[in-house]
């Protein structure tokens, strides 16, 4: 009797080892499946780190790259806004200082025919002298200048022939003589002067 409880017992502890071999072995199984899924899910987080950093990387590089171009932009609008501010300040008078002119024509043309013989005349004729030459100075501080000279080279830019004559005195195409002065204002021409131009005597 004795005999058969031993064995009995002996089988017992035989299935509970292998129960626990069994265990211990699914156990560890599973130990290096979930190692390997850690794993798995370290390199995959690694791989999105470093694609994150390589696109940073290149988003900086973008980022200093554009900068002195953006730089440049800034200063081109700053220029130009100088630029329009200039041409505002210099021509924004344009357009009153071509209604000048008549003005100064007609007091031109004014002291031109006036009777200088006649003295009664001559406090009008001073008049008439310091008025213009009041308003040419002050004209004259706002950039305008005038285009009377002759014995020049004839310029298209700013003269206007309105009569060609032939000239011993004077090669051809100079300015002989001064019809109506031009203006400029700032370098910009207001009005062409009127001109009389020399040509070459026709041959005979």
């Amino acid at each position: 009797m004795k005999n058969d409880n031993k064995e009995q017992k002996t089988s017992i502890d035989k299935t509970l080892a292998e129960e626990n071999k069994q265990t211990v072995e699914q156990q560890a199984s599973e130990t290096l499946q979930t190692d390997d899924t850690v794993d798995q899910r370290v390199t995959e987080l690694e791989a999105q780190i470093a694609k994150l950093e390589t696109a940073l990387a290149a988003a900086e590089k973008r980022e200093r790259e554009s900068l002195p171009r953006k730089e440049a932009e800034i200063e081109n609008i700053r220029r130009r806004a100088k630029n329009d501010v200039e041409k505002a300040r210099k021509f924004g008078l344009e357009k009153f200082s071509g209604e000048l002119l008549p003005v100064i024509d007609s007091l031109e043309k004014a002291l031109s025919l006036v009777e200088r013989s006649n003295t009664e005349l001559l406090p009008m004729i001073e008049g008439l002298e310091l008025t213009l030459k009041s308003l040419l100075d002050t004209v004259g501080k706002f950039g305008i200048e005038i285009v009377a000279d002759i014995q020049v080279p004839f310029n298209p830019e700013c003269h206007q022939a309105m009569k060609l004559s032939e000239s011993d005195e004077v090669q051809p195409n100079y300015v002989i003589k001064m019809m109506q002065k031009g203006y400029k204002l700032n370098g910009r021409l207001l009005r062409p002067a009127m001109v009389e131009v020399s040509k070459g005597k026709a041959e005979s």
